[in-house]
C-alpha cells in the first residue's frame, strides 16, 4: 500500500521517530518518499544529521506534496496545525491526514480544515518502540476502505494493528495505549515479590518481565480466553491458586479495570 507514496510526519518526536524507524527498517518506504518536521530548529538540524530524510520546522512546506500526513503533535495543537495546513496550500493535493493525537475526533480534524480532508485517526502504544506495538485505526468520515489500509500498512511494521469504529477510540485508549503503564507496574510489583522470598532484584525483573511476555503471547497465539489458560496454571490445593485467592481479596481485577475506564474517561477530556 505504501509504493510510491510520499510521507510527512508532523511532529517527529518519541512516536513519530519510532514510526519512521519501523517504515524504514521494514522497508515499507524509502528515505527518500519521507519528511519530517519538528518545533525547534536545534532539533532539526540534529535530526537531520542522525537521519536519512529531512527534518524541517516548516509544516507547511513539509506537507505540501505528501500523499500521506501524519500527525504525531500534541492534542492540544493538532487543530491549530491542520488549520494552518489548510491556509497555506499543503491540503490542497488531498492528502490523507493520520493522527495519532489521543482524544482529537476526525470531525475536528475535518472542520480545522474546512474542507473534505480523508481523515483518519490511529492510537499507537509505546511497545511499537520495540515493534510489539498495538495499533488501533479509525475512519472519519471521507476516509475510504483504501485510506484505512493505508493507514494499517503504516503501523503494521511496528507490531499488531486492526481498525475500529472511531466510538472506541477512548476506550482503545485507555485500555491499549495507557495499559502499558499498568503493566510496568503489575511487572515491579511481581519483582519486589521475588526479591521479598529472596531473588536478586534483576533476576526477579528479568523473570517477571519474561513471564508477562510469555503469557501474552499465548493469549494471542492459542486463542484462548485467558481464564482458560488461568485455569492449566491453577492446580487443587496448589500454590496458583492460594495467590490467587490473596490478589482476589485485594480486589486486584477490580482495581485494574477501573483504571482502563477512568484512563478513557481522561482521554476523552483531551479533544
Amino acid at each position: 500500500m505504501l509504493n510510491n507514496c510520499k510521507l510527512t510526519i508532523l511532529g517527529l518526536g518519541t512516536m513519530g521517530r519510532a514510526l519512521a524507524d519501523g517504515l524504514l527498517e521494514a522497508g515499507a518506504i524509502q528515505p527518500s518518499s519521507l519528511r519530517a518536521t519538528v518545533r525547534h530548529d536545534e532539533s532539526a538540524e540534529r535530526l537531520s544529521a542522525d537521519s536519512t530524510y529531512p527534518v524541517s520546522t516548516d509544516n507547511i512546506e513539509a506537507a505540501r506534496e505528501a500523499d500521506v500526513i501524519l500527525l504525531c503533535v500534541k492534542p492540544r495543537s493538532a487543530c491549530k496545525v491542520v488549520r494552518e495546513l489548510a491556509e497555506g496550500g499543503a491540503l490542497e493535493q488531498g492528502p490523507l491526514l493520520l493522527s495519532i493525537c489521543a482524544g482529537v475526533t476526525t470531525a475536528q480534524l475535518e472542520e480545522a480544515a474546512g474542507c473534505s480532508l480523508r481523515v483518519a485517526r490511529a492510537m499507537p502504544n509505546t511497545p511499537c518502540l520495540v515493534q510489539k506495538g498495538m495499533t488501533v485505526v479509525s475512519p472519519g468520515a471521507h476516509a475510504s476502505p483504501d485510506d484505512v489500509k493505508t493507514a494499517l500498512s503504516i503501523m503494521e511494521p511496528l507490531g499488531r494493528a486492526l481498525s475500529l469504529d472511531e466510538e472506541h477510540m477512548d476506550a482503545v485508549t485507555g485500555l491499549s495505549a495507557s495499559g502499558p503503564a499498568f503493566v510496568y507496574v503489575i511487572i515491579d510489583a511481581l519483582a519486589e515479590g521475588g526479591v521479598m522470598v529472596g531473588l536478586p532484584r534483576k533476576t526477579a525483573t528479568e523473570l517477571a518481565a519474561q513471564m508477562v511476555l510469555g503469557a501474552s503471547t499465548m493469549v494471542l497465539e492459542t486463542g484462548k480466553h485467558p481464564a482458560e489458560l488461568k485455569d492449566q496454571v491453577t492446580t487443587p490445593a496448589g500454590c496458583t491458586i492460594s495467590a490467587l485467592m490473596a490478589l482476589e481479596d485485594g480486589k486486584l481485577r477490580s482495581v485494574l479495570a477501573r483504571g482502563v475506564q477512568e484512563a478513557a474517561r481522561a482521554a476523552a477530556a483531551l479533544g
